[in-house]
């Protein structure tokens, strides 16, 4: 089991790193990204200071001698919550974004959800349960 363990460990630094990555796009970016998508760029901003935080709970989980159970499934849950949200913006009455809007929300909606897949793939085959 130590491969399967290992694999779990990178799709959650994998998961982190992107998270550090958008974080900081949407930080520093968030103008420049609500004049192309339409996206309120308070939102954009807020959105990358809380992945910031995210990721910093990814990346301890991830390495840790252990994998705490209860912080993966919360790693899994939250980001389910994120496909959820994300979904509901572009079908709900909080934000208009235009085209480019619209596809860049899609896309790290399915970003998102393949991540969330294979940790859930990572949890079955290395028996994490709570």
């Amino acid at each position: 089991m130590p491969s399967k363990m290992l694999c779990l460990r990178n799709v959650l630094l994998v998961d982190a790193a992107t998270c550090v990555l958008t974080g900081a796009l949407l930080i520093f970016g968030a103008r420049l990204l609500a004049q192309l998508t339409a996206i309120p760029a308070a939102l954009l901003f807020y959105a990358g200071m809380f992945l910031l935080l995210v990721a910093g709970f990814m990346a301890i989980t991830a390495t840790r001698a252990a994998l705490s159970p209860l912080a993966v499934w919360i790693i899994v849950a939250g980001n389910a919550l994120w496909v959820v949200a994300s979904v509901s913006l572009t079908i709900g009455p909080w934000i208009a974004p235009n085209a480019w809007g619209y596809a860049f929300i899609a896309a790290q909606t399915v970003a998102v959800a393949v991540l969330t897949k294979l940790e859930l793939d990572g949890t079955k085959s290395v028996e994490i349960a709570v």
